[in-house]
């Protein structure tokens, strides 16, 4: 099936059953991400890990398409807020869309973005990944003191320039689909450090359990 056939099928969906069609697309990109990762530590990683069967975690894929699934509209209404509260063309006596780009406020949108919205994405993350892991209170603490700041800083530095284009050049319907689509190494980039700190978590708690 042609690209064309499948933009215009999305198109269609989009149309009929926005928020679903965001949240099937959002968690079908996520899943692909966890793959790309889980293929990625068994090819490339790190040698402690070789001594050990490597096994695909399906549960795993599951909970990062859990998750796409629930915030593929989240992300959808927070695109429809931008585009209505800080729109990025000046108004003029032309049709709608056909005014100039405002840079002033493309970067306004971009930073709205960066400062509510990739906090709240990753504080969501971090704690149904916990949740979905089945870990209790203090574990799911300890996951955000590990892995919120590193994490948010490496969003700082490389989604402006992805949600930059995403919101210049995309139209609104394939903004979720753009973001999810770059996603995908970013997800790999959360599921890789996502499963290291749940195996330092485990080594301590076999550590804590072996002194007591």
């Amino acid at each position: 099936m042609s690209s064309i056939a499948l933009a215009r099928i999305y198109q269609q969906s989009f149309e009929t059953h926005p928020y679903g069609t965001m949240a099937i697309t959002n968690g079908a990109l996520n899943a692909l991400g966890d793959i790309v990762a889980q293929l990625t530590e068994k090819f490339v990683g790190r040698a402690s890990c070789m001594s050990r069967r490597w096994e695909y975690d399906v549960p795993r894929t599951v909970r990062f398409f859990t998750f796409g699934v629930g915030m593929g509209p989240l992300i959808g209404r927070w695109n429809f807020f931008l585009e209505r509260y800080l729109p990025l063309r000046f108004q003029g006596s032309g049709p709608p869309g056909s005014g100039r780009v405002s840079i002033r406020a493309l970067s306004k949108r971009v930073a709205a973005d960066q400062l509510i919205m990739a906090p709240i994405g990753l504080a969501l993350f971090i704690g149904s990944m916990g949740v979905m892991e089945g870990r209790d209170g203090p574990h799911i603490r300890r996951k955000y003191s590990d892995m919120f700041a590193p994490a948010l800083v490496t969003n700082w530095q490389v989604w402006p320039i992805a949600q930059l284009v995403n919101f210049r050049f995309m139209p609104l319907a394939y903004r979720v689909p753009f973001q999810s689509s770059c996603g995908v190494f970013w997800t790999l980039y959360l599921s890789i450090l996502n499963s290291r700190e749940a195996q330092e978590q485990q080594r301590d708690d076999e550590l804590h359990k072996t002194l007591q």
